[in-house]
């Protein structure tokens, strides 16, 4: 593997005569570096594993909330503003070779775009690994949930023990499980580990449904409403808190370049994205389809703790282990992808003008692990960091995914954005504003001025 010449590394001027940063600096070329490129099959379960994240268990909610017919449409509809965001990034990236997502920005904006761009890359991410952590360790350990203790997989088993504690699973989690995954330099390497966390997701999903079905046909499922139930003002603003959710999701943005420069032909990457996006809707729309109907009205923002307790069939301790599980493990091989992302654009955002991280071992050692402590302390100090978590889905990921992509299209740089993406891109932008505005000041509502205790 060669290092990149210093003419690789210096800026070069944009059809603006914007300065941009050095294409090989975050997203070196496998091509020309002799390494055999990605395959489409291994492609595909990078991408379907960077979008499906923890946000799966928020979709039965989000539907309860907006009803199922509608609920399911929007799952459909984001689905679709995803797949033309990704294109519009794909066609201006070929238009300004740029490499990177980054670039791609650097090109319209200029650099100050490109930093805030990593910004809420880094800020999206980082949030949702730290979200990832703190699942795995309700589901192995078990967590508080309304003054409730909920056991987790290891207490029921081996029962309460020093190393069947919230920190000592974590740590050995992150020792044995992530240090090893996140060690690797290209993001192909992790394309069977992504095939398997797909597969535990499909798992999840088949679980659910044939809970759903078997209480079907014992008469034990009650319809879920149809429409959303809209009583006051209050209730029709909050429809619009569920698109910040749908969003975070559906969020692949900062992985498409990554994966699309180990491709073997870098023409596959609109059907990967086709392919990806569309085994995902799949899930997700089953996942929202038969977790709804199994829990109704009883559905928590989390479906996951729904699966704590007596389902009403038989072997039903077993069948909450087997999801809780699967669960647990697809995140712990979502998090990788996840990280690997996290790991180049704070890198990008720190270190401008550097050789790629992947050719400087010491660097690459110092981002990871300080990245992969803050994390781990995260997870083990933070009491509850869903609104947070909200806060940063209704802000950076609506950036990430909606507002930079259309505002790239509506700039239009290289005049090529068609009347589609101009329309798309007006969508979008209206889409993330408004119900990121309406979601910030709810989730500030309920901090400040909602008592403790009062179920808002």
């Amino acid at each position: 593997m060669t290092i990149p010449s210093s003419a690789d590394r210096k800026y070069r001027k944009s059809s603006r005569g914007v300065p941009l940063l050095p294409q090989k600096h975050h997203d070196s070329d496998p091509r020309e570096s002799g390494i055999d490129g990605a395959s489409f099959s291994g492609a595909v379960f990078n991408l379907s594993t960077t979008i499906v994240g923890a946000g799966i268990m928020a979709l039965p909610a989000t539907v309860k909330q907006l009803g199922l017919v509608p609920g399911l449409i929007m799952i459909v509809l984001v689905g679709w503003l995803t797949e033309s965001s990704i294109d519009m990034i794909i066609r201006f990236s070929r238009a300004s070779k740029s490499t990177t997502y980054g670039g791609v920005v650097a090109d319209a904006f200029g650099g100050s775009g490109r930093t805030l761009l990593l910004l809420c890359i880094v800020v999206n991410n980082l949030g949702m690994l730290v979200v990832y952590m703190i699942i795995i360790g309700d589901v192995l350990s078990g967590t508080w949930l309304g003054g409730e203790h909920h056991s987790g997989v290891t207490e029921e088993w081996f029962g309460q023990h020093w190393w069947t504690g919230r920190s000592t699973l974590l740590l050995m989690t992150t020792l044995f499980v992530f240090a090893p995954l996140v060690s690797l330099k290209r993001v192909d390497s992790l394309r069977y580990t992504s095939a398997l966390s797909v597969g535990l997701a499909i798992v999840f999903v088949v679980i659910t449904a044939g809970i759903a079905i078997v209480k079907w046909i014992d008469g034990g499922i009650v319809m879920p409403h149809l429409f959303p139930k809209i009583v006051d003002q209050a209730s029709f603003w909050k429809l619009f808190t569920t698109i910040p959710i749908l969003v975070t999701a559906y969020i692949c943005h900062h992985n498409v370049h990554p994966i699309e420069n180990e491709l073997k032909d870098s023409t596959q990457m609109k059907p990967i994205v086709r392919a990806s996006l569309t085994l995902c809707s799949t899930v997700y729309i089953a996942t929202s389809f038969f977790g709804l109907l199994l829990f109704g009205d009883n559905t928590l923002d989390d479906v996951l703790a729904n699966f704590d307790g007596e389902l009403g069939i038989p072997y039903s301790s077993l069948l909450d282990d087997m999801v809780r599980m699967s669960y647990g493990i697809h995140l712990m091989l979502v998090f990788p992808i996840v990280f690997f992302s996290l790991r180049l654009n704070l890198d990008g955002l720190l270190f401008p003008y550097a050789i790629p991280i992947a050719f400087d071992n010491r660097r690459f050692f110092l981002v990871t692990t300080a990245l992969m402590g803050f994390i781990f302390m995260g997870a083990n100090f933070v009491p509850s960091i869903w609104d947070a978590f909200q806060f940063t889905g209704a802000t950076a990921a609506v950036s990430v995914g909606f507002i930079f992509p259309a505002a790239i299209a509506l700039r239009d740089t290289h005049g090529i954005a068609t009347k589609n993406d101009r329309l798309t891109s007006w969508l979008m932008i209206f889409l993330a504003i408004s119900s990121s505005t309406v979601a910030v000041c709810s989730d500030i509502y309920s901090i400040f001025c909602v008592d403790k205790g009062v179920d808002s």
